[in-house]
């Protein structure tokens, strides 16, 4: 008898134990698919999914705050997405928000997120629809990479085809990198220009020294100062103006000010009488 009371206790506790924890689990399923407490109803309409299912995590502001509830699929190219949603969060949703499909990680579950808009006050209603705005998919990214990829072969194809030209061919580039004497040409070549420019430069002032061509030069540089001038005296006009703009805004505000200690004066005078 006592064997078989000790048998029931323990299978009365094991029983017990398996209740309680089966209670746990359904109470934390429940929270986090926001099966208990106040909820609302948000819809909107993407192209694709790109993969996303019923019971999904919806993220505002990096906090899970719904869960996917329906996918339906209206027609070939729209499909409509309904979310539940915490009412707590309902205040900082705005009618302007948008929703946009993610990874959780690089290869993680898809989550809907939802970003506040910039501009509406009104908060969304229960059942309310927010625009979407497509994704970016992996396809799309590998597509991209491979385009980068193949442009770095065509690249690498490209420089290898020069630099084999520049050591087998009889090119002037290649002549001018492996010769010497067409190198020292180029330098010697240089090297009379820079001189042939200094000869110039000095006939130059020789020839503002000329009295054949003083008057010339006289009147080139009478021009650049009368420009010189003109350019001052516009500079000066325009500070003037500037000036006398900047003197009758202040004149303008203190006949305001002024205007307005005479009106408060004549309101204090009659409220005293």
């Amino acid at each position: 008898m006592e064997k078989q009371s000790r048998y029931t206790w323990k299978l009365g506790m094991f029983v017990t134990i398996g209740l309680l924890l089966f209670i746990m689990a359904v109470y934390f399923i429940g929270k986090q698919k926001n099966l208990f407490g106040s909820t609302f109803h948000i819809t909107s309409q993407f192209k694709t999914v790109s993969g996303l299912e019923v019971g999904n995590n919806v993220r505002f502001s990096g906090i899970n705050v719904g869960t996917v509830e329906q996918i339906q699929l209206k027609n070939d190219s729209t499909v409509i997405v309904i979310l539940v949603m915490k009412e707590e969060v309902r205040e900082f949703i705005k009618t302007d928000a948008t929703a946009s499909i993610g990874s959780d990680g690089l290869m993680g579950d898809k989550v809907l997120t939802i970003s506040p808009g910039a501009k509406s006050t009104k908060i969304i209603e229960d059942n309310g629809q927010i625009a979407s705005v497509d994704g970016i998919e992996m396809h799309d990214i590998m597509k991209s990479v491979k385009k980068s990829v193949d442009n770095i072969g065509v690249i690498s194809d490209e420089i290898a085809i020069f630099s084999h030209s520049m050591n087998n061919g009889n090119g002037a580039l290649a002549r001018l990198v492996k010769d010497d004497k067409m190198a020292n040409s180029v330098s010697n070549t240089l090297s009379n220009l820079e001189t042939g420019t200094k000869g110039f430069s000095e006939n130059m002032e020789a020839a503002k020294s000329n009295f054949l061509f003083r008057g010339y030069f006289k009147k080139k540089e009478k021009e650049k100062e009368k420009k010189a001038e003109e350019r001052k005296e516009k500079q000066e006009e325009k500070k003037e103006k500037q000036e006398e703009k900047a003197a009758k805004e202040k004149e303008q505000k203190e006949e305001a000010k002024k205007e307005k200690q005479e009106e408060q004066q004549k309101k204090e005078e009659a409220k005293k009488n």
